[in-house]
């Protein structure tokens, strides 16, 4: 299927005089995640992942993706004709050098100019202009070929009250100038669908696990302009967005609205996040200041009433955890169940919490070997069945009214050899070292992955992924600017100054292929410590409530401070969780949270 759909491809593309096509995994809006309608690369690929970008030449094909997929993507290329190249490895060249290789002189680069960002077709431009390549982007040339493409989501969107918000939309419209006036601007384009949501505080359905709404939005300095499908608006909407003199338009009309900006006017945007369409769009002789969105900034920090909503959607989300894992050790091999009924189990426990919307991503549910592919996600072919032995491996969480949660724990079903409970050991040791961290103001988070990757440095391993990312509210499981990670990736936006009030996960991990991976994920709400003559100092808050399975831990290889920490975890998750569970799942909780 994937060959015949890329014989399409190169047909479409001999009659149009493209060389090369470039498909990415992005929207209109260079979202990680995309609704069902953007799954072009998925599409012609059939690699699954969220994050990769194919290239189609007249005679060969290549996808590009990072070290979460590895493995995923190896297997779903097998027959396509595809090759994988290893993005951030040694040798692995980037696209743009790629096609500077493969591409000849005065050929044509196509792709379309809705899903790819100015940043990138810029950086293809400036690549390819010694060999006199034209690009063309005006054209989406799967869409041609996709016959049964489904149509883009019409779903109805819905206020975020402020009292869960605790800022309303006109305060943050007043921000957002203020910063806009600070740059010189007089008007801001956003294309990123997070940044519009919690702008306007309203949220969609747009998205699977993502609550966003397909929409852009153009803040004057008077006016307000909001393009998108009206009938996604609910009447409560409607008056919010009145407060603050917002002009509807049609979700397309941005492509038109910029070709009639004043060339008086400045524009500020973010180059990585506003589409190559747009862009072409706007008149050259109109100022353009490229700047990450203020936005960013702002939702990255959470208020108090945030956080305050953020503790206690963690508690409801660690009492379906807390019930996930009683039921998970107690029937296991005694009743049926596979790595896709997790997932089913998992939906079923968060739903009888309150405020629960949906999951906030897909669940990772990964049996033995399966738990050493990063991003597993389990089909009914290929979902192992759970018997009384071995480690799984379960990452997922949930969308709540009042927060978004993220959380990986190890379960040990039975007898696990010793070098797997020294690994589990060694993670859980990474990860109570990060969170114990006590730092000056200042420090990002490259300052601090060391903490959870010396335990495993020290014994020559590593994990190919970052230590933890930024989480949104009540929004994208994955938000920049903050994280942690070893080294500064441009492209991930992640090494911000960690501000009070960030949240952020805290993730390391150790993947065995063919054998057995272990991960164990808090997040963290980074929060003032003491001032002293030196400065500020920050710590961190664990907000995530749920047992980390002591089956799995081998206290002897653990140091005084490491013991104390997750004794005192415990106690707080005992005190949390064990309020709001039955009888015997109090005293098994007791077990599960005792102190060693």
């Amino acid at each position: 299927m994937v060959k015949k759909r890329i014989e399409q491809l190169r047909k479409l593309m001999d009659e149009k005089g493209i060389y090369a096509y470039i498909i990415p995994s992005s929207d209109f809006h260079q979202s990680e995640y995309v609704g069902e309608y953007f799954k072009s690369r998925e599409f012609i690929t059939g690699f699954t992942g969220s994050a990769g970008t194919a290239v189609i030449t007249k005679d060969d094909g290549g996808l590009w993706t990072d070290g979460r997929y590895y493995l995923q993507a190896e297997k779903e290329l097998e027959k396509s004709g595809i090759k994988l190249f290893k993005s951030g490895l040694e040798g692995v060249p980037e696209i743009e050098d790629y096609l500077k290789e493969v591409m000849p002189e005065n050929s044509k680069l196509g792709f379309d100019g809705k899903v790819i960002s100015v940043y990138e077709g810029e950086k293809l431009q400036e690549k390819l202009r010694d060999k006199n390549i034209k690009i063309t982007y005006e054209e989406d040339l799967i869409d041609i070929i996709w016959k049964e493409r489904i149509s883009m989501s019409d779903s109805e969107g819905f206020l975020l009250d402020v009292k869960y918000v605790g800022e309303d939309f006109v305060s943050k419209l007043s921000r957002v100038r203020e910063v806009m006036k600070e740059k010189k601007s007089t008007m801001h384009i956003i294309a990123a669908l997070d940044d519009i949501a919690w702008l306007f505080n309203i949220r969609g359905r747009d998205v699977k696990y993502n609550p966003v709404i397909l929409s852009y939005a153009v803040v004057a300095l008077d006016d307000v302009y909001l393009f998108i499908d009206e009938n996604k608006l609910t009447d409560e909407m409607k008056v919010e967005l009145n407060k603050g003199n917002t002009i509807i338009k049609s979700y397309f009309d941005i492509y038109e609205f910029v070709k009639e900006i004043n060339i008086d006017e400045k524009v500020l945007l973010d180059k990585s996040k506003v589409n190559y369409a747009i862009y072409n769009n706007i008149p050259s002789e109109v100022e353009k200041i490229n700047e990450s969105n203020p936005t960013m900034l702002f939702k990255a920090v959470k208020n108090e009433v945030e956080l305050d909503n953020i503790r206690k959607c963690h508690i409801r989300d660690g009492v379906a955890m807390t019930k996930f894992m009683y039921w998970v050790k107690n029937n296991v091999g005694k009743i049926d169940i596979d790595e896709v009924s997790i997932d089913d189990k998992l939906l079923e426990f968060r739903s009888e919490q309150e405020n629960f919307i949906e999951p906030s991503f897909n669940t990772i549910a990964g049996y033995k070997d399966h738990g050493a592919i990063i991003h597993y996600s389990a089909t009914k072919e290929t979902a192992y069945k759970l018997k009384p032995e071995g480690l799984l491996l379960v990452d997922s969480g949930g969308q709540y009214y009042d927060g978004t949660t993220d959380i990986t724990r190890m379960y040990v079903l039975g007898e696990i050899p010793e070098i797997q409970k020294t690994h589990f050991t060694a993670v859980a040791r990474g990860m109570i070292k990060l969170s114990m961290a006590k730092f000056m103001y200042g420090c990002r988070g490259y300052n601090l992955d060391i903490l959870a990757r010396g335990p495993l440095w020290e014994m020559g391993l590593d994990y190919r992924t970052g230590t933890g990312h930024g989480i949104g509210f009540v929004l994208n499981v994955h938000e920049a600017p903050n994280g942690f990670r070893w080294k500064i990736v441009p492209e991930r936006n992640d090494s911000c100054i960690l501000e009070a009030g960030m949240v952020t996960t805290n993730e390391p991990g150790i993947y065995i292929d063919g054998s057995h991976g272990i991960r164990i994920e808090n997040e963290l709400i980074t929060i003032k410590g003491e001032a002293t003559e030196y400065g500020q100092f920050m710590e961190f808050e664990a907000v995530t409530l749920a047992p980390i399975d002591l089956d799995g831990i081998n206290p002897e290889l653990m140091e005084r401070k490491e013991i104390e920490y997750l004794n005192n975890y415990h106690k707080k998750v005992y005190e949390e969780i064990s309020p709001f569970l039955n009888e015997d799942e109090k005293e098994w909780l007791k077990k599960y949270t005792r102190a060693i």
